[in-house]
């Protein structure tokens, strides 16, 4: 890797104020390795269990989810316990074909606990760490780009589960992988568990031609059973509204004074992140405390829009702050955009940066 997504080092001057870090002058290699290696629950989601999710009393549909998903961890035996990795046995069913459901799709809002369950679920799985792997949609399509597809699936072919969170079919290309890899890992016995905002039958409507990949999605459809999550967006259940954004001064003050921050102009980095793949995204955060970000602004179009999400997913979980000048975050996608196709992403990203907004109130 090279030294431009290293630790952020302290300059030893203490209190004195320095010249910070930037993530746009960052340009990480992310070997194939790490991408498999990092498969794992991110870091905020490293410690939670079934019995930290708190379910809403009033969504009886959050507890029925626990239960569902207990019950799923447990027929996930260890390799051999039922004859090989194709023994295993979802709600204790028999062995079925291919089409046989083989996984669970948690369907519900943003702000539900979607994914504390699911990494709940990866870690209540009575399997090694290697034999189970947990990553975003885009990482796992990240994951094909850079192994092929022939080897993605040797690689996560002897796993016992495979847990996807946000998984959004964005484009025909993708539901075309994703359907493929996915059939492809339940004929090898792998358990599918998945996360998103939207039904598996209705993956893709409103977002390109659905009725010409009725079939791939359709398919993919039939490899989960359904579990519906309701409820409010628990990041804002109850708290203040996020903290209003900074003068520019402040801003760039506190990243000078803050050990292991970073400091840009927002049109700067977001004129970097197109030239960085996002599956580099996470690296480009490697060492970073706090995220300061001066002159923000409406994002200019989609494709800009959604390499910002990406960003926002990694900095979200890997719980670093960030303390902005400019709009609020809730002005960063015009009305066309939440009301487009990949509106529940933009909803998704607001939601995670103003929680990560109220997490840097107490800096400056």
């Amino acid at each position: 890797m090279s030294t431009s997504s290293a630790a952020i080092p302290d300059d030893g001057q203490g209190d004195h104020p320095r010249e910070p870090a930037s993530l746009s002058a960052r340009d990480p290699e992310v070997p194939a390795g790490r991408l498999v290696a990092e498969m794992v629950p991110p870091p905020r989601f490293d410690t939670v269990r079934f019995d930290t999710y708190v379910p809403d009393p009033q969504q009886p549909s959050q507890r029925t989810a626990v239960k569902v998903l207990e019950d799923f961890a447990a027929g996930l035996g260890p390799r051999g316990a039922s004859g090989g990795r194709r023994g295993w046995r979802p709600w204790g069913r028999r062995p079925g074909p291919a089409a046989e459901p083989r996984g669970v799709y948690l369907d519900g809002g943003f702000g539900v606990g979607k994914t504390h369950l699911l990494a709940s679920l990866w870690h209540a799985t009575p399997a090694a760490p290697e034999e189970k792997a947990f990553g975003t949609f885009v990482e796992l399509t990240n994951l094909v780009g850079a192994l092929g597809f022939r080897e993605t699936v040797r690689t996560l072919g002897g796993h016992r589960l495979l847990c996807i969170d946000e998984l959004e079919l964005d484009d025909p290309g993708d539901t075309v992988l994703v359907s493929s890899l996915l059939s492809r890992l339940v004929t090898e016995g792998v358990a599918l568990a998945a996360t998103s905002n939207t039904l598996p039958g209705r993956l893709g409507e409103g977002r390109f031609a659905a009725a010409d990949f009725l079939r791939e999605i359709q398919g993919l459809a039939a490899r989960f059973r359904p579990v519906r999550i309701d409820g409010d967006d628990f990041r804002h259940r109850g708290l203040p509204e996020a903290p209003p954004p900074r003068p520019d001064a402040e801003v760039t003050a506190t990243a000078r004074s803050t050990p292991g921050a970073t400091l840009d102009d927002f049109g700067t980095l977001l004129d970097h992140l197109a030239r960085v793949h996002p599956s580099r995204y996470g690296a480009l955060c490697d060492g970073v405390r706090v995220v300061c970000l001066t002159g923000v602004r409406p994002v200019p179009d989609q494709s800009t829009a959604l390499r910002l999400v990406v960003l926002a997913d990694r900095l979200y979980d890997r719980e670093i702050p960030v303390l902005a000048s400019g709009a609020p975050f809730d002005e960063l996608f015009s009305r066309e955009m939440r009301e487009g196709g990949y509106r529940k992403k933009y909803f998704r990203a607001v939601s995670r940066l103003t929680a990560l907004a109220r997490d840097a109130g107490e800096l400056g």
